[in-house]
């Protein structure tokens, strides 16, 4: 995984700014694994497209995952903080990526399926859209109950546990267990739109005193930047 520079970085936050949350983890991914084309990406399982933003995550920023997230009962808002070398070392990569459920073959989900479902579907019928895409043969799931679907559900969250990485949290206020999802990409993201607005601000700052073009500027390391910096703000 190639290590990403500043310019990388202020790269990455131009032509992803308005883009979707799945097509920013196929930009930020394709920027670190350039061997690798966004549209192969788009076609690894989901926990093996989460490792990699993990790793790169780590590689990049470090591997503190801070967040809150809001109690379903009292509204009280409940900080966490992660390590992502942990949930890297915890989860492993899926080797099978053939499910059997009910005598039928299926196939683990991607974040091509994702982005389809985003696109075509209704939230009610994106569960079976998507198991109706990871279906491996021509027949059909009309029959299905909905224990059918959960049992499909955790047989792939088994094969695959770093798909969707869920964290439980219970409320310091009222005691109330809950459950919060983990986005991966939306963690990264964040720290590379801080890293981009402060880099904007240093140009800025070195450009109005030294009057160095943003090319200069960027091609001085972090620590001399940093020092320039210092001066700047004496």
């Amino acid at each position: 995984m190639r290590k990403l520079s500043t310019s990388d970085i202020l790269d990455l936050w131009e032509r992803g700014a308005r883009l979707h949350p799945l097509d920013r983890a196929l930009l930020t991914l394709n920027a670190a694994i350039p061997e690798a084309s966004p549209e192969t990406i788009a076609d690894w399982p989901l926990g093996q497209r989460n490792r990699a933003l993990l790793e790169m995550h780590i590689a990049a920023f470090g591997p503190r995952l801070q967040g809150w997230s809001t109690c379903p009962r009292c509204e009280e808002k409940m900080e966490f903080d992660l390590d992502a070398r942990a949930l890297v070392a915890q989860y492993r990569i899926a080797r099978n990526h053939s499910i059997t459920s009910k005598s039928l073959a299926f196939r683990l989900p991607t974040t091509r399926d994702l982005a389809e479902i985003v696109q075509n579907s209704n939230l009610e019928s994106a569960p079976y859209e998507l198991v109706r895409r990871c279906l491996t043969s021509a027949d059909s799931i009309g029959d299905w109950s909905e224990h059918d679907f959960a049992a499909l559900e955790e047989a792939m969250a088994l094969a695959d546990p770093l798909a969707e990485v869920r964290l439980s949290l219970t409320c310091p206020v009222c005691g109330k267990d809950s459950e919060e999802t983990i986005d991966p990409v939306s963690f990264l993201w964040s720290e590379i739109e801080a890293r981009a607005r402060l880099t904007f601000w240093e140009v800025h700052a070195i450009a109005c005193t030294y009057g160095w073009s943003e090319g200069e500027i960027l091609s001085l390391s972090p620590a001399r930047r940093a020092h320039y910096m210092e001066m700047v703000q004496a």
